[in-house]
């Protein structure tokens, strides 16, 4: 299972983009612009997964939360905030380090591994969330297994990633990358997802996928939750 998942040019990508992963206006800020909508998408789907209380300022108090591709910690620390126990897991070294230095300079306890999310001893959770990273692993059903193991009974999956679509090729791949929006090489076309494919790959793991969010772009909007599901989506997912 070591190296069942870990693409190592993909850990070493982002990897050097750890650096400055924390800057909304570096190399990352694509992701600034993204956090704030899978945050509202998350929030939603977490009170109504615990039917708690969409006012209350810590709603994952009590539970346990894993990002598996944390990066430098971009998802986490929200998660920490809204009150759980978080632990990141990445594969990328560098990125580690920037998560662990970021979450203690802003007085946040976050429990950081690099490596294999199937490999590591770290238990289960009642929140598993693994954003923008399905698309960037070596074996997606091994990913999506792996994934599987680590919720909790009675807990709550969400997945985004691109969609395979002529229109995510256009945007996301050459025109994003050739004006500067992401870095060069972030994206491999053929190695999006799209919906029915996802949703083999986690019935085959027992989940049940929720009905997907796209995540669209207008110039006047920006990015923001859409029916429109061509660009990029996001689920929520359970034990069947």
């Amino acid at each position: 299972m070591a190296n069942a998942t870990i693409r190592g040019e993909e850990a070493a990508h982002f990897g050097a983009l750890a650096a400055d992963w924390w800057d909304p206006k570096g190399s990352s800020a694509m992701l600034h612009r993204l956090n704030p909508v899978r945050l509202g998408f998350l929030r939603e789907a977490i009170d109504a997964h615990w039917q708690g209380d969409s006012r209350g300022l810590r709603p994952l108090a009590g539970k346990r939360a894993l990002d598996a591709g944390c990066g430098a910690g971009l998802l986490c620390e929200p998660l920490a905030r809204l009150g759980a126990a978080v632990t990141g897991v990445d594969a990328a070294a560098e990125n580690i380090a920037a998560a662990s230095a970021h979450a203690a300079g802003s007085g946040l306890s976050i429990e950081y591994h690099c490596g294999e999310i199937g490999a590591l001893d770290i238990g289960q959770f009642d929140l598993v969330c693994s954003m923008e990273v399905i698309e960037h692993v070596a074996d997606k059903a091994a990913f999506v297994a792996a994934l599987a193991d680590r919720l909790a009974p009675g807990g709550l999956m969400v997945l985004s990633t691109p969609n395979r679509t002529a229109k995510s090729r256009l945007l996301m791949v050459a025109a994003a990358e050739r004006i500067g929006m992401v870095p060069r090489g972030t994206h491999h076309w053929d190695d999006f997802v799209t919906p029915d494919e996802l949703r083999g790959l986690l019935e085959n793991a027992g989940l049940v996928m929720g009905t997907p969010r796209g995540i669209g772009f207008g110039l006047a909007q920006g990015l923001h939750l859409s029916d429109d599901l061509a660009l990029n989506y996001i689920v929520t997912v359970t034990r069947g």
